[in-house]
């Protein structure tokens, strides 16, 4: 059962082989490397066993434990627009393969648009949160990846899906509640009817060119956020947000210098 999530604009976002050539020479005929038939083939193998699977979610199967939750974020270094975070919830028992899916970032943009749909169809549950730049400024993006993270979470509790164990992209465990609150901590204020994770979380280096779940999960953000993104892109055509999704390419930067930052700009950050 998929749940969506969906943002708002502003204020609290709401969840929702390089080709070689040798030189010739009158002692070899041709020294150029070119791809026979069975090179060819090789390389198509290559490619399809770099594709993500499951074997690492399935390397948490155990009693008590079938429901993973792969979590990937977006837009965490882009200048403009939220942070996104992406799960897509698998059965370790049952779950098939998925074709196709890879890290988001190796996608073309009409790619993963036609994935996301079926990326949907095919996890026992999906959500997708989002933090404004309003509240990044305000929580830091740690903070504030958590609770994107947690509003995705609570999408799948509201649905009726509670994932037993959590696989995240990455070396560092920002969704748990931290060890220690701060006197300063203004995340649970920011949206208390967030609920916070209280699975197990697992986090593995590039889990989004491994792990299928997580690589979904990383369709399923950089789709979400691409689109809003887009609407905000009507609002403030100057930036080119409908190309550069918000993050500091040198038309952005020179954007900025000639206008300043929008409301939707992380105005906390050192833009240029």
């Amino acid at each position: 059962m998929s749940s969506r999530a969906t943002g708002a604009k502003a204020g609290v976002a709401k969840s929702t082989a390089r080709k070689t050539t040798a030189p010739k020479t009158a002692a070899v005929k041709s020294t150029a490397r070119k791809a026979s038939p069975r090179g060819a083939a090789a390389a198509a193998a290559t490619k399809a066993s770099a594709a993500p699977t499951l074997d690492i979610e399935r390397s948490f199967l155990a009693p008590g434990v079938r429901l993973l939750a792969g979590v990937d974020e977006v837009g965490r270094g882009a200048f403009a627009g939220p942070v996104s975070v992406g799960i897509a919830v698998v059965d370790l028992q049952e779950q098939s393969l998925l074709d196709g899916v890879r890290d988001s970032k190796l996608l073309k943009a009409e790619d993963r648009e036609r994935l996301e749909p079926l990326v949907r169809g095919w996890a026992v549950a999906a959500a997708v949160g989002h933090a404004s730049a309003a509240e990044i400024d305000g929580l830091g993006i740690i903070a504030a990846l958590r609770l994107a993270g947690n509003r995705a979470w609570s999408e799948l509790l509201a649905a009726g899906t509670r994932p037993d164990v959590v696989l995240l992209d990455g070396s560092h465990d920002w969704l748990s509640p931290p060890a220690q609150v701060s006197l300063f901590d203004t995340e649970a204020a920011a949206d208390p009817g967030v609920t916070e994770c209280d699975a197990p979380v697992h986090t593995r280096v590039k889990a989004d060119m491994s792990c299928l779940s997580v690589a979904a999960a990383s369709v399923l953000a950089k789709v979400a956020r691409d689109r809003m993104m887009l609407d905000l892109h009507s609002e403030f055509p100057g930036f080119a947000w409908n190309e550069n999704k918000g993050y500091g390419t040198t038309a952005h930067r020179e954007a900025l210098r000639a206008a300043g930052p929008s409301s939707y700009h992380r105005s906390s950050w050192n833009l240029l």
